[in-house]
């Protein structure tokens, strides 16, 4: 954590939980930071990423419509969601070299960028007809939902001291997955028109950007801006031993994740006795709600029993999930929702983890730009994994397809073992 002559003007009392006043740079907001405040700025910082990551797989949640109605091979349709993903890893790499995140009062920097991204989803619903169309929208949403995700991190972090931050960041994580998994239910409410579904997410993703700029401000425990621009320290960090094995962690958990999501529903549709036309409100339910119990869970544990060993026993739990795809696809409607709940729940418990271990390692005066350069490098390799689990599908059907994505967590669960021991 950072010293308290960091903040010049702090004076608290422990035993009383007196309020604590921080001028954090000239000009700054004056930010009243007692414990009351602290909880309900986290709750504001997750209700933010509820409504502004639902636009994120929006896209993803109309797939079959879209292939109906535009007439475009599975194979074309995986550009939906890699642009995105492309666009993220654009975005968080740009805010990295110009440290953004440390140089510009998040609250507003998450706002604008939580507006923008609902925009550009809103327009394609309004005005795209086509892939070719569709493909650089969706490329700019992800660019601006770079500054959601990453910058909610360091908010998050900004209210949350070291012995509560699992916590506070498994929070956030559950928000994520609730936002990004949101469009599902949207779809699953009946056969709405895919423009409809993009419509509703795009208006939530609005609400979010408000809520940000109402209503959210950064807290005590982060440095409010970096005192020098360091563009190179998104890669510099990794000759560290932490924030090289937090991140290696980090990629091995994003090589399984996002690929998961991606194509659960397809995995789903085509399971001999599936769910059929509630496959959507499944998939909500096993990735989204359980998936936001497993960051809760998963961040307590980070709390209570340590970093790595959270981690490790969540990348294990789904990586035996990915092994154990197979025998899963012939079982019925309830071991498959048993089954995905269970992965739902493991596939992202741990990721709040990996930020949480990585804000703790890195140099205080950079935490925002650590955290944009994890997840700019995790998304990128999620465009291999998204586009090879559906090559593999393609040749030996979707039973097998998700055996791909094993490696990624004994990766993972190897350097989270590794973290946890003395250097």
């Amino acid at each position: 954590m950072f010293p308290r002559s960091a903040y010049p003007a702090w004076s608290a009392t422990p035993a009383r939980n007196l309020m604590i006043r921080v001028r954090a740079r000239k000009g700054a907001d004056m930010i009243d930071a007692g414990p009351v405040l602290a909880r309900r700025q986290r709750r504001l910082v997750a209700l933010v990423q509820v409504f502004a990551l639902a636009v994120w797989f929006s896209m993803s949640a109309v797939v079959p419509s879209l292939r109906a109605e535009w007439g475009i091979s599975s194979a074309a349709a995986v550009w939906l969601t890699a642009s995105a993903q492309l666009g993220f890893v654009t975005g968080a790499l740009g805010s990295t070299a110009l440290n953004l995140s440390d140089r510009i009062r998040p609250h507003i920097l998450l706002a604008a960028s939580a507006f923008l991204a609902a925009l550009t989803t809103v327009c394609l619903a309004l005005f795209v007809d086509s892939l070719a169309a569709a493909i650089p929208l969706r490329f700019l949403t992800g660019v601006f939902l770079a500054g959601v995700y990453p910058v909610g991190m360091k908010v998050m972090a900004s209210w949350s001291d070291s012995a509560g931050r699992g916590r506070a960041l498994g929070l956030l994580i559950a928000a994520l997955t609730v936002g990004s998994l949101l469009p599902h239910l949207i779809a699953g409410f009946g056969p709405l028109p895919w423009q409809t579904v993009m419509g509703v997410a795009a208006g939530i993703g609005t609400l979010g950007a408000a809520v940000s700029l109402a209503f959210v401000r950064p807290g005590p425990h982060l440095r409010a801006s970096a005192p020098t621009r360091n563009a190179a320290y998104g890669l510099t960090m990794f000759t560290q031993r932490g924030p090289r094995l937090a991140t290696l962690g980090y990629l091995g958990h994003m090589w399984e994740l996002y690929a998961l999501w991606t194509w659960i529903p397809a995995f789903l549709l085509a399971v001999p006795s599936g769910f059929g036309s509630g496959t959507a409100v499944a998939v909500f339910l096993t990735m989204g709600i359980a998936g936001a119990v497993g960051c809760l869970v998963g961040g307590w544990g980070a709390d209570r029993y340590g970093r790595s060993p959270t981690a490790v026993a969540a990348l294990v739990v789904s990586g035996a999930c990915c092994l154990l795809s197979p025998l899963a696809y012939n079982g019925g409607p309830v071991l498959l929702a048993v089954f995905g709940a269970v992965w739902g729940a493991s596939v992202i418990a741990d990721s709040g983890v990996f930020s949480t271990s990585l804000s703790e390692v890195a140099d205080p005066r950079f935490v925002g730009t650590a955290l944009a350069a994890q997840t700019a490098f995790g998304f990128l390799l999620t465009v291999v994994s998204i586009q090879l689990v559906a090559v593999l599908a393609d040749g030996v059907g979707w039973q097998y397809a998700f055996l791909l994505l094993a490696p990624g967590p004994v990766v993972g669960a190897i350097a989270m073992r590794r973290f946890g021991r003395p250097a």
